[in-house]
C-alpha cells in the first residue's frame, strides 16, 4: 500500500465521503480491437459476470459490444485521463499497434511542464495521457497539484475525467459534483477543479461556449461513467431526497457480483453507483 492508500491494480480507498471512482462504460464495435487498446495502455483483462474488462490501477474499464452513437469527444464527459511514468514511450507503443495518436504539446502541459498527449481507440473513446514523476519529496508547487504524489515506476493509474459543458454552467456542475460526492472544489488556472479517487484532477475549462450545448454520454463511445460507494442503498435514499431521479433504482440483483443504481445527471452524463467492484 501506497503512502496514498492506493491498491495497485484495484480501486482507490474511498474519500470521506465512501466514494471513489469506480468504472468507465465503454460500447465498443469491435471487441478484440478495443481490448487490444486498453491493454496496450497497460490494463489487465478480466471478466466480471460474463462482462469484459480491463483493469488498472484506480478504474475498471467495461467493454459491452454494440454501435456507439458517436465518439467520447462532443459529450459531457469529453475525454478521460491516465498518469504514465513515460508520455512519449507509452505513445509510440500506441501508434506502433496502429492507433490514432496526437503528439505531445511542444510546451509541454502548463499544469507541470511535461508531456500529455492523446490517443483514440478504434471508436475514438479519447484517453489523454499525463507525464507523472516520481517524486523523492513530497510536492511543495501548486503545478503539481493533479498529480499523484508518488509514482510506482511502470504504472498507469486512473488520472483524471474531463468534462465538458457550457462555460455559464461549468461552476454549477462543478458545485453539484462536489456536494454529491464529496469532491473538495477548487481553481487552477483556468480550470476548475474537484477531487475524487481515481480521478484526482477532475477537469472543467473554458471551451464550451455559452449557449453552446454538448451531447449527454448514453450511447456514445464513453457510455457512462461510474463511482463506487461504501454504504450504497443508503447513500441512494440520500440521494433520492435530494431530489435524484434514478433511472434504475438501488438493486442487490441486477449483477450477480455487485450493487447498483443508475441515473443521469442534470447534464447529460449517465452515472452508474455500484458497491462490490472494489473486490476485482
Amino acid at each position: 500500500m501506497s503512502p496514498l492508500g492506493i491498491a495497485w491494480g484495484q480501486l482507490f480507498a474511498p474519500n470521506e465521503t465512501g466514494i471513489a471512482l469506480g468504472q468507465f462504460h465503454a460500447i465498443v464495435r469491435d471487441m478484440d480491437s478495443a481490448t487490444k487498446f486498453f491493454t496496450t495502455l497497460g490494463g489487465t483483462p478480466i471478466e466480471i459476470d460474463g462482462t469484459k474488462v480491463i483493469k488498472f490501477a484506480g478504474v475498471l474499464v467495461f467493454l459491452t459490444p454494440g454501435n456507439p452513437s458517436g465518439p467520447s469527444e462532443g459529450s459531457v464527459v469529453d475525454h478521460i485521463g491516465f498518469g504514465v511514468p513515460d508520455v512519449v514511450k507509452k505513445l509510440a507503443q500506441m501508434k506502433a499497434a496502429g492507433f490514432k495518436t496526437k503528439d505531445p504539446n511542444p510546451g509541454g502541459s502548463p499544469l507541470n511542464g511535461l508531456p500529455t498527449a492523446n490517443t483514440w481507440s478504434a471508436d475514438d473513446f479519447m484517453v489523454e495521457l499525463e507525464t507523472v514523476q516520481v517524486l523523492t519529496t513530497p510536492c511543495k508547487i501548486v503545478a503539481c497539484i493533479p498529480y499523484l504524489a508518488q509514482w510506482p515506476p511502470a504504472q498507469i493509474a486512473s488520472n483524471h475525467i474531463h468534462f465538458h459543458v457550457p462555460i455559464t454552467e461549468r461552476e454549477q456542475m462543478q458545485t453539484w459534483f462536489g456536494k454529491t460526492f464529496g469532491a473538495p472544489t477548487g481553481v487552477l488556472g483556468d480550470n476548475l477543479t474537484a477531487d475524487l479517487p481515481g480521478a484526482r484532477f477532475t477537469r472543467w475549462t473554458k471551451k464550451v461556449p455559452a449557449g453552446e450545448k454538448t451531447a449527454p454520454t448514453k450511447g456514445r463511445a464513453l457510455d457512462y461513467i461510474g463511482f463506487e460507494v461504501k454504504g450504497l442503498e443508503a447513500f441512494c435514499k440520500k440521494l433520492e431526497a435530494q431530489g435524484v431521479k434514478f433511472d434504475a433504482p438501488y438493486s442487490k440483483t441486477r449483477h450477480k457480483s455487485f450493487a447498483s443504481a443508475m441515473f443521469t445527471d442534470p447534464w447529460g452524463t449517465s452515472i452508474e453507483l455500484t458497491e462490490g467492484l472494489n473486490r476485482f
